[in-house]
């Protein structure tokens, strides 16, 4: 990464390397998480919801965001729902979808996402075995796939657990028992059904995932069907994969629910239909994936194509080439690849990037560009005009932050929304660097990464995001992303990933990197992100800096060093996005201006409500988010005495998470109930870590183990209160034996906090 002098020295000053390693971690307390045993939970949050879903009608857009036919706002927080850990299901029974649908709504979820159901019915082993190695460095997955096996697309690759235990394939809605995939089982077509139906009960809206992990087979008459695995961008340009998605996205949407009595199409719970998830024949390209080396017995080393289909693309490019340019211009891209005028033209690989002539490089870049719209607009078009399908339809995320994103984004910005995939670096991704808390890295931060994709007038989702599990700092990942989130005016957050669990054959104990159902501190942050984001608990930036670009400069990007990651707009400074908006507003104009930034520690937001700083001794971050109805201290606290206006802390743990929010929509300094959240680590028991805490040597099993956060916090500001009840919850949402406050003589009501092993505590006010 380039960055400004004035920046590096401050990083360096700030190198936080040794201050991590010395910290002891607290001891855990065993803290199972078990929603069949939870009832009505004083922490609550279903009345951020409006149910049931699509009362008011479709969620459409206005002003350039989300909202309801009459134009009020509305955001989505979000889950998807997977099945990739043992005694989990993508499509539980009905009693388990009645207990789902109901705990997603409790913790604040108003939009659930599907991935996979596009797979088999069957839920079996996946072929191989152990961890699969994915993408790392903070964004979007490698996407690594092969023959027979789809890898989880979005996510790093490892789609079960890394140390031991059996790894499997969410059963999708795909009749597995015969030789092509056009045939849906009726009993899973049953199941997703009645656990729409419940989620729209609920207030939960669904999104449609429609091309993810497929995996064709003879019968449906693919060319090289037992190669291409989930075919990735050959979805793209064969014409029979073309037939194939559209007769899926058929079956699908025109399909009746008995229990809702609409098809999908005309069901306003049906929030959105993806067309493809992470799937782009430009990052094919730039990736250097179209080789055409992909044969019978050859090396998988990465994606590639099979020569069957890098013939049949550029057949494709040297059509487009002789239709799109004149003859003069024609010829002088021949001339730059050395081809005659009875030659195709070549397909550039990586390697020839840098060297390339322009008229050449940039042909071959628009290409590819006009090939992604071009099937992206024939399928919205399909599902729109021919299947009358009234939900907001997405293209593609935008998923790979090593490559440029400037012309998918220009091609997905086409469509009703943007969206985006990111994670943050997971210990089994991290290799020799270990674990890096964000706090400590603002620069790189998934909130500032994330800004290089959102779109002047158009709503922007991030519809897969994590900081995946096990990891010594995951508490600082929920409420980062909503506060930072609901500052930046997104439209939609959905973690990856939810996975339910069977009533009679799961553990309390987290399954895999992603899974967050078992996870006690991300449940606990559920209600707490919701209320941040939902609520508009965090103001919008006052401020939003506008990003413009030349077509030479999105053409170029694609050839730029990662170097220019995230913004692939040399000069423009990182901190910005953590200070103000940071939208993109065109990608055929004048060329963006040249922004500077006075570098400052803290960082703070333009509304005051945000503050991100590093100590100047260890350059161990903190980040306090200072709102009206919620205040949150997140990372390394006590080192730099972090405080709000109604938050102070003296507690034991190096590292945590503490939030406070008022659970009655009052402001904090009037409310008479409230939920405070005190999170850090989440194991299982038994697990074990390498002895740099880079990677874990032993996955362990249940029940899941919490750090428990303990000393004092300090109740401020808090109007006319007569005293103050504190009532720990257990893992199920129960109550735990009530705490009393103390009033200080300062005015404030201290409260000792870990008394009990517990993640959620409400606060009752009495006046």
């Amino acid at each position: 990464m380039r960055l400004p002098a004035g920046l590096v020295l401050l990083l360096l000053a700030l190198a936080p390397a040794a201050a991590q390693e010395a910290a002891p971690n607290p001891p855990l307390a065993d803290f199972p998480i078990d929603h069949f045993a939870s009832t009505t939970s004083p922490a609550d949050v279903r009345f951020l919801l409006d149910a049931p879903a699509g009362k008011r009608g479709f969620i459409g857009v206005s002003g350039g965001h989300l909202a309801t036919p009459d134009g009020t706002r509305f955001r989505f927080w979000g889950v998807n729902l997977a099945g990739w850990t043992r005694g989990s299901a993508l499509l539980p029974p009905h009693h388990d979808a009645e207990v789902y649908a109901s705990t997603l709504a409790s913790l604040g979820v108003n939009c659930v996402r599907f991935q996979f159901l596009d797979l088999s019915d069957a839920q079996r082993a996946r072929p191989g075995g152990g961890r699969a190695a994915g993408a790392a460095g903070g964004g979007g997955a490698a996407g690594a796939g092969g023959a027979g096996a789809p890898a989880r697309q979005g996510a790093p690759t490892a789609q079960q657990r890394p140390v031991g235990g059996e790894p499997q394939r969410p059963a999708g809605l795909i009749d597995g028992s015969r030789d092509d995939t056009s045939t849906m089982n009726p009993e899973q077509l049953d199941r997703l059904d009645y656990l729409v139906y419940q989620l729209k009960l609920n207030g939960i809206y669904t999104n449609f995932n429609l091309n993810v992990g497929r995996v064709y087979k003879s019968g449906d008459k693919v060319q090289d069907s037992s190669l291409i695995g989930v075919a990735k961008a050959v979805t793209y340009f064969d014409p029979r994969l073309v037939e194939l998605q559209k007769d899926y996205a058929r079956q699908l949407l025109t399909h009746n629910n008995p229990y809702t009595k609409t098809t999908y199409a005309d069901e306003p719970a049906i929030a959105i239909v993806e067309i493809v998830n992470e799937n782009s024949v430009l990052e094919f390209w730039q990736r250097d994936w179209f080789r055409g080396n992909l044969t019978p017995g050859g090396p998988r080393l990465q994606l590639d194509l099979t020569p069957y289909h890098k013939k049949l693309l550029t057949t494709l490019y040297n059509a487009w080439l002789a239709k799109t340019y004149p003859a003069a211009t024609l010829a002088r891209i021949r001339a730059a690849a050395h081809v005659s005028a009875d030659q195709d033209v070549p397909i550039l690989q990586r390697q020839e990037f840098d060297t390339a002539p322009a008229v050449r490089f940039y042909a071959e870049g628009n290409f590819y560009m006009h090939l992604e719209a071009s099937f992206l607009d024939e399928m919205r078009d399909y599902i729109r005009k021919d299947l009358h399908v009234k939900s907001l339809i997405v293209g593609t995320a935008d998923h790979t932050y090593f490559v440029s994103n400037l012309p998918l984004v220009h091609t997905t910005s086409r469509y009703d929304i943007v969206d985006s995939h990111i994670y943050w670096w997971p210990p089994s991704q991290a290799s020799h660097r270990g674990q890096t808390p964000m706090v400590n890295d603002p620069l790189h931060s998934i909130e500032v990464k994330l800004t290089r994709s959102n779109m002047v007038g158009k709503p922007f989702t991030v519809s897969e995001v994590n900081e995946p599990f096990p990891s010594d700092y995951e508490a600082e990942g929920i409420p980062l992303l909503a506060a930072y989130g609901a500052f930046h005016d997104w439209d939609g957050i959905f973690i990856y990933a939810f996975e339910p669990k069977l009533g009679d054959s799961w553990k309390p104990e987290i399954g895999d990197h992603f899974d967050i159902s078992q996870d006690p501190v991300k449940i606990a942050e559920l209600p707490v992100g919701a209320m941040l984001f939902l609520r508009h608990d965090v103001a919008v930036a006052r401020q939003t800096i506008e990003r413009t670009y030349s077509t030479a400069q999105v053409n170029e990007s694609m050839r730029l060093q990662t170097s220019e990651v995230p913004y692939w707009t040399p000069g423009f400074p990182l901190s910005l996005a953590l200070e103000h908006g940071s939208r993109i507003r065109c990608f055929d104009c004048t060329p963006t201006a040249k922004f500077t930034d006075a570098l400052a520690n803290p960082i703070v937001s333009d509304t005051h409500q945000l503050s991100w700083m590093l100590s100047s001794k260890t350059g161990d971050g903190v980040v306090t988010v200072d709102t009206d109805r919620s205040d949150a201290l997140v990372g390394f606290v006590q080192e730099n005495k972090a405080q709000t206006s109604h938050i102070s802390v003296d507690v034991s743990n190096p590292f945590c998470s503490i939030t406070l929010s008022a659970l009655d929509d009052q402001p904090l300094s009037r409310s008479g109930s409230m939920l405070l959240t005190a999170t850090g680590r989440a194991e299982n028991t038994g697990m074990a870590w390498d002895e740099h805490r880079f990677n874990v040597t032993a996955w362990g099993t249940a029940p899941t183990r919490i750090e428990v956060i303990k000393g004092w916090l300090l109740l401020k500001n808090i109007e006319g209160a007569l005293a103050v009840q504190v009532t720990p919850l257990d893992g199920a949402g129960h109550a735990l034996p009530v705490l009393q406050g103390r009033l200080l003589a300062e005015g404030g009501w201290e409260i000792e906090i870990g008394q009990v092993p517990a993640t959620s505590y409400v606060i009752k006010v009495i006046r």
